[in-house]
């Protein structure tokens, strides 16, 4: 039976999903006889404003489940039919929005999820949650299952249905319990609610709190088909830099087996990812390279048994973003081929997951870029209530004998072990961490080493980070900005919650973090200090004001502006500088929303005044337009340069409908000479089956004359065999 609502919420709360022989439309309607013998989740408890109360508008959830799928009937009531939505487009994500998702543990560790929601127009999304759902967790909506649903609207409440195959979980055959919670924004009574209580400080969709739901009769042996996902793509491309034609015809597929209930194999043949979200343009003041995510479909899939290992900013031994670029003979990151490549990964049993990845690339004699094999295992054992232990090996190994390639790149290899500490409410986390490179003659030292230890309640958080990074420690296939650092960090936060008024939280951080560089005799490098202070309304407003202080040594000679011919900053000097900045951000539920933060300081020898702001405005439920600007003035003394950064990019969604889209990103950099557009037009003719239209041009900036042009006719389909 589902858990009366007045039981204490600190009992697990549970409910019992019944076995039926039919089949269920999923129309949205909820107009099937069989619903009213369905049992689900109820009583749903207040996460915002409060989190000490139930809900103010109720959800009710209803669950049944056959040999093939698991059905799911969503009431939600509310104020009104005036529901908020960013557009039709599937995947949606962020806050600001009417949305209900539902969150399944099915291997019941609190460390990884399947999540499927829906809101009020039917728009539906599917998403990976890993790590547990906490502040270093995942959350991968790129990922990509068919499955069904589509919902209602009416005066006061809102109706939805899912028709879910049991082939889109891994589980366990023969299990008869998953553990469940579900969260949903309510826009109009400003209220965000779970199924399972989850305190304010812990994520929304954090996996240490969950429910469980119970299945009449153990679940039988998931029979996956084999989904076979050819593609062809025809390329009209020029490059004007080089006056050379890059127009091409490709031909690719990929594949994915189900081997068993829990484990993956993915195959991947001439991989064609033109299609994919173009990447954000940064600016980048730093000496050091930046990472951004990544959004390949063929690497999604439990990322986190790969990527997860070491530490994401400083020392992470396996970056999947490295795979499929590379540097020419002038510098410059191009495509390198993917000839072809498989992932297995999943569980072998209840506490053992499995993650091996091997992937080649083709061999440029003209840009001397050798084909390499690219080869990864790694095993995760959880232990105790939510931790585990991992081990990996990376190699990358380059075949055959180019005679541009030296003899030290041949090859590369990276060994490791890292424990995650995670308690059973989240509150204690923690990492452990020891790697170690080998190259060609350099096997001595090579180490990355880490320990980082956090605090999480109520009204105070603390966290302790160190890490050291042999200056000889490499990972070609890793992430790793910086080498040659002995570095702790530390942040302590504190919160303040008003019983009264229109804040929601005060909340006070003082985030500090100093660097040595081991060679040099632990030469005092780097200190860099930020303390801030803001609130945040219950209105959803958020106000910051912050005061940074860094020291920077530069050993080496450094020239921030790129302005060409600039003289750069001498090295072997200390460089004092501090800066304030303030930001605020708008109610994100009205259809126009911005964010924008001014800052002044100063910036190494001179002066830096920069603000950064983000505006959107919905024209509900179709179409989204968005304008993100950056912009830094840089005064440094005479004999160096000043100079103007412009970062402007303005973007255009439109959803003609729930199966065809139309999004445009232009992006302006001068840091970067360039004005890009991309343009993409998506028409999903059947689930996850596509026809894509994608159209780039790219200028340089000062002469606004051509440098790059193409467009992509690209059919990909989704065939189970």
């Amino acid at each position: 039976m589902a858990q009366d609502q007045n039981q204490g919420q600190d009992q697990k709360k549970s409910f019992v999903v019944k076995f039926i022989d039919g089949a269920i439309n999923p129309d949205g309607i909820l107009d099937e006889e069989i619903w009213a013998f369905a049992e689900g989740p109820s009583g749903f408890q207040q996460y915002f404003p409060t989190d000490s109360v139930l809900a103010e508008k109720q959800t009710e959830i209803k669950m049944l489940y056959s040999n093939t799928h698991l059905y799911v009937g969503i009431k939600g009531y509310a104020e009104g039919p005036n529901y908020n939505t960013r557009s039709l487009q599937r995947d949606f994500r962020g806050g600001g929005i009417d949305q209900i998702s539902l969150v399944f543990d099915t291997f019941n560790d609190n460390t990884n999820a399947f999540l499927f929601g829906i809101n009020p127009f039917g728009v539906r999304r599917e998403a990976l949650i890993t790590g547990g759902g906490g502040e270093f967790g995942g959350f991968t909506t790129s990922w990509d299952v068919k499955w069904k649903g589509d919902a209602k609207i009416y005066e006061d409440y809102f109706t939805a249905e899912m028709a879910i195959p049991l082939t889109s979980f891994k589980f366990k055959e023969g299990e008869t319990k998953w553990q469940f919670n579900s969260y949903r924004l309510d826009m109009q009574t400003n209220e965000r609610s779970t199924y399972a209580k989850i305190p304010q400080n812990q994520p929304i969709f954090g996996l240490a709190f969950m429910g469980d739901m119970i299945f009449e009769k153990g679940l039988g042996k998931s029979r996956t088909p084999l989904a076979f996902i050819p593609y062809v793509n025809g390329i009209g491309a020029r490059d004007y830099e080089s006056d050379s034609d890059l127009s091409n015809f490709k031909v690719g597929a990929d594949a994915k087996i189900s081997i068993g209930n829990s484990l993956n194999l993915d195959l991947t043949v001439n991989p064609d990812f033109s299609t994919v979200e173009v990447d954000n343009f940064i600016t980048n003041l730093t000496r050091f390279e930046v990472a951004l995510p990544e959004r390949r479909q063929f690497f999604v899939d439990n990322n986190d048994l790969f990527g997860d290992f070491g530490g994401g900013r400083d020392a992470n031994p396996f970056f999947s973003r490295r795979i499929g670029i590379a540097s020419d003979t002038a510098g410059n990151t191009i495509e390198n081929r993917i000839i072809g490549g498989l992932r297995l990964s999943g569980k072998i049993n209840r506490n053992l997951r499995l993650g091996f990845l091997n992937i080649q690339t083709e061999e440029d004699s003209g840009n001397e870029i050798p084909s390499n094999n690219n080869m990864m295992l790694a095993l995760q054992q959880k232990m105790f209530s939510r931790s585990n232990l991992g081990f990996f090996f990376i190699n990358r190994q380059a075949i055959g004998a180019s005679d541009f390639l030296p003899e030290d790149e041949q090859y590369n290899r990276v060994i490791g072990l890292d424990y995650n500490l995670a308690s059973a409410d989240n509150s204690w986390i923690g990492k452990v961490y020891a790697h170690k490179s080998f190259q060609p003659d350099n096997n001595d030292g090579n180490y990355s080493l880490g320990f980082n230890i956090g605090k999480n309640t109520r009204y105070v958080n603390a966290f302790l980070d160190i890490v050291s990074i042999d200056e000889d420690f490499n990972s070609d296939l890793g992430f790793i900005p910086r080498k040659d650092i002995f570095k702790m960090a530390n942040i302590v936060q504190g919160n303040f919650w008003p019983k009264k008024g229109k804040i929601n939280r005060y909340q006070a951080e003082i985030f500090s973090v100093v660097t040595w560089r081991p060679s040099l005799d632990f030469l005092y490098s780097d200190y860099f200090l930020n303390a801030n202070v803001g609130a945040n309304f219950n209105t959803l407003e958020e106000v910051r004001v912050g005061f940074q202080k860094r020291f920077v040594f530069l050993v080496n000679d450094f020239e921030p502006t790129g302005v060409d011919g600039a003289i750069p900053l001498p090295g072997n000097t200390g460089y004092h500088f501090n800066n304030v900045s303030l930001s605020f951000e708008s109610d994100e539920r009205k259809l126009f929303n911005f964010r924008i933060e001014p800052s002044f300081g100063q910036f190494f020898n001179g002066n830096r005044y920069s603000v950064e702001s983000r505006f959107n405005l919905r024209f509900q439920p179709k179409v989204e337009l968005g304008l993100s600007m950056q912009y830094d003035h840089l005064e440094l003394p005479s004999p160096y340069s000043t100079t103007d950064i412009w970062l402007i990019s303005p973007r255009a969604t439109i959803t003609f409908s729930k199966s065809v889209f139309w999004s445009t990103l232009v992006q302006y950099s001068n840091q970067r000479d360039n004005l890009g557009i991309n343009s993409r037009l998506q028409w999903r003719f059947a689930p996850l089956s596509d026809l894509f239209i994608v159209y780039n041009d790219n200028y340089f900036v000062d002469t606004f004359m051509p440098r790059s042009r193409s467009i992509n006719l690209k059919l990909t389909y989704w065939l189970n065999i």
